[in-house]
């Protein structure tokens, strides 16, 4: 009994245990289920999820394809609406597609479809006449089509169809090979070009028109006007009564205010019209600066008014750039000082730094000591036809247009210009621009530092005489400056290496001061600076004077001079000679030897009008000279070769043989010869740039008409062979 009793035990434990285990079991069955489900139930979800972004995505590539569809079609649309051609070729250059623009130009060739071949169709349009080959043949011109067709980057072309249409082709190439031409149509440019060169041609013909019509004006006028100025100059020196006086004075200086305007006029034309072209060559600044304070000498010796040049003693003297056009800016700016000043000086200063490039920056002033300019004037005086308008200034006349004209031409050459003024006081000009140095023409002026150790300088003028003791001290002296008889009496009391005796003393005559000098120092050198060639065999006192330097003095005149005291005679005696020109300081002016018997310098003067050539005669009628005249290119050649002058006047424009071919004759008869005789241009051509023209023949000077006595005279003494007299 208690067997089976402890063996049911056991069957009831092992019973209950098993029960256990199948409720685990069956409880994680039923986890395993629940969690199956929430897995099923989420694929499902996914699965439903999933089909609806399909569908969605499906959606989005038809509306997408739709609106490609729509784009394609606006895009197609567009490319045929426009004018010109559209077309694609593939990799093997046949034809994709194409827009109506491309295919009108074949007029409807069935065969200008898909697939046809770029070679093809060149050949139909050669073949069917739809475009014009010009000068090639129909061959050479696919030839070359196709050669520019297979070049990576083609570049465009134009080409005439037969309808006269103008097509420019541009294609370019993928990187698939693919290429995109385009045809434009190009034929509303090419007309309107054609057009704009018809009307640039018959504007340069205009110009030219206007150009000569100019020219011709200028000469023109300035021929008679030289008989008109011409005879009322010299009738200015014959015996006239007040009232004649006054006449002749009128129509002189009506003249000459005739010419001032039309020059103006015509340079101002020039540069409305863009026409102004500079010109670079080798120059003297210094020497132009002296030609044009001589050439107004006259007119600034009848006002008492005194030229001074205060050139930089460092500063070179040649330069490369437009002479002319400086020339021209100078002229009018110092005319314009000399003109607004009625008593006192006019001063053209130099200054100048010269740079490690080779240029110079210069600047140039030119003071005066004339009536001014009121402070709210001074702008307004650089504007076209503009003057200072009041009461003093209406006594000045002119066109307005000098400073407006050299405003322009020194900005042309990239400098400035401006104006400082007070009224009653003076006016100061200002140049300031950049030249080149010119050094393949260097000419080194002599030596002679520290050989004057104490100098005396007498000089009137106190502006002329501070230049002079400047250029003393920089060359090493001692200077003593007295500036009336009185003081020079004082000072003058020996011991002295140099005298420089100038001029414009209110209280004794310039040959005083030599006679003073004299009397103390007999062995001391005596140097006359004059605006005016005295003749110094007149006076007594003359025999003391060792050379004479023309004023305004340049530096290398006063210091060749002082140079040339060594070896020229000590004193000039009274059987000798004054020099006989007023030299610019390019060559040496010491004082010429006695006069030999070499008879009477002979001038051709080649001018066909008679008027002219009875002006001519009359102004050089008391110089000892031999005159003839040709009356035109051709005579003047033969006289040249018989009558064998020693200076040749040429007009320009003449009948039969012009002055520059005539010159260029002679000149090749001189290079057999070796002889070279100087020949000035006398000539109504005015305009700027002539100057350069007329040269370029070979003649050495150039002058315009009208003609001026003094002109004239100082360059018959200039290219004399020797001294001239005047028997008046």
């Amino acid at each position: 009994m208690t067997q089976l009793a402890h063996r049911l035990a056991e069957e009831r434990r092992a019973r209950l245990a098993a029960e256990r285990l199948l409720e685990l079991k069956q409880a994680e069955l039923s986890a395993a289920n629940r969690k199956l489900g929430r897995h099923a139930k989420a694929l499902s979800a996914e699965i439903v999820e999933t089909r609806a972004e399909n569908q969605r995505v499906k959606s989005d590539l038809t509306v997408a394809h739709q609106h490609i569809e729509v784009v394609e079609r606006r895009l197609w649309h567009s490319i045929e609406t426009i004018r010109d051609g559209f077309a694609v070729f593939d990799i093997n250059n046949g034809l994709l597609m194409a827009n109506r623009a491309y295919l009108s130009a074949f007029d409807g060739l069935e065969e200008i479809t898909s697939g046809v071949s770029y070679a093809r169709i060149l050949q139909l349009m050669t073949q069917e006449g739809i475009v014009n080959t010009g000068d090639k043949t129909p061959a050479d011109w696919r030839a070359m089509m196709l050669d520019r067709w297979e070049k990576p980057n083609p570049r465009p072309v134009v080409i005439q169809l037969w309808n006269e249409k103008y097509i420019r082709l541009i294609d370019r190439r993928g990187h698939g090979g693919d290429v995109v031409s385009l045809a434009l149509d190009i034929t509303d440019s090419v007309n309107y070009e054609k057009q704009l060169q018809a009307a640039q041609i018959h504007a340069e013909a205009a110009n030219r028109a206007k150009s000569a019509f100019l020219a011709n004006m200028s000469h023109e006028i300035r021929t008679p006007m030289n008989g008109v100025v011409g005879m009322a100059d010299l009738l200015t020196e014959t015996d006239l009564n007040d009232e004649q006086r006054l006449f002749v004075d009128t129509i002189k200086s009506s003249g000459e205010a005739l010419l001032v305007i039309i020059n103006d006029v015509l340079d101002f034309s020039k540069i409305e019209a863009d026409k102004i072209v500079l010109h670079s060559d080798g120059f003297d600044l210094e020497r132009s600066i002296h030609e044009i304070l001589i050439m107004l000498q006259g007119k600034a010796r009848e006002k008492g008014i005194e030229l001074i040049l205060d050139y930089d003693m460092f500063l070179p003297s040649r330069f490369i750039g437009d002479q002319g056009r400086i020339r021209q800016i100078l002229t009018n700016l110092i005319g314009n000082a000399l003109k607004f000043t009625l008593q006192g000086h006019v001063l053209v200063r130099v200054v100048g730094v010269e740079q490690d490039d080779g240029t110079a920056a210069l600047t140039l002033t030119i003071e005066d000591t004339g009536i001014g300019i009121p402070d709210d004037k001074i702008d307004h005086i650089f504007g076209e036809f503009n003057q200072v308008d009041d009461e003093q200034n209406r006594q000045f006349e002119g066109t307005g247009l000098g400073l407006a004209i050299s405003k322009r031409l020194i900005e042309l050459m990239g400098g400035t210009i401006w104006a400082t003024s007070q009224v009653d006081v003076g006016t100061s000009f200002g140049l300031s621009f950049v030249l080149p140095v010119d050094e393949t023409e260097h000419e080194d002026m002599p030596n002679i530092q520290g050989r004057f150790a104490r100098v005396i300088v007498a000089e009137g003028n106190d502006a002329a005489a501070q230049i002079l003791i400047r250029q003393m001290q920089i060359l090493g002296a001692k200077v003593t400056y007295v500036s009336s008889y009185h003081a020079f009496c004082t000072a003058c009391d020996g011991g002295y290496d140099l005298f420089l005796c100038g001029s414009n003393f209110t209280d004794a005559d310039p040959f005083e001061f030599v006679e003073q000098a004299q009397g103390v120092d007999p062995d001391m050198p005596v140097v006359m600076i004059s605006a005016t060639l005295v003749d110094i065999r007149s006076d007594p006192a003359g025999h003391h004077v060792s050379a004479l330097v023309p004023k305004p003095a340049t530096r290398r005149g006063l210091v060749q001079v002082l140079a040339g005291l060594d070896t020229v005679a000590t004193c000039l005696q009274p059987e000798q000679a004054v020099p006989d020109t007023v030299h610019d300081g390019s060559a040496d002016q010491s004082l010429d030897p006695p006069i030999q018997d070499r008879g009477k310098m002979r001038i051709l003067t080649a001018e066909d009008n008679k008027t002219n050539q009875l002006v001519f005669s009359k102004m050089v009628k008391d110089l000892e000279i031999e005159l003839q005249f040709a009356n035109n290119g051709l005579e003047a050649v033969e006289l040249y070769q018989s009558y064998h002058p020693d200076l040749i006047f040429m007009d320009i424009s003449m009948p039969k043989m012009d002055g520059k071919q005539a010159t260029r004759e002679i000149r090749k008869i001189e290079a057999t010869t070796g002889r070279h005789v100087p020949i000035v241009a006398l000539t109504a051509h005015a305009m700027n740039g002539d100057d350069a023209d007329i040269l370029a023949a070979g003649l050495d000077r150039y002058l315009t008409k009208p003609l001026k006595k003094g002109l004239i005279t100082d360059t018959i003494s200039e290219f004399a062979p020797h001294p001239l007299d005047q028997s008046a």
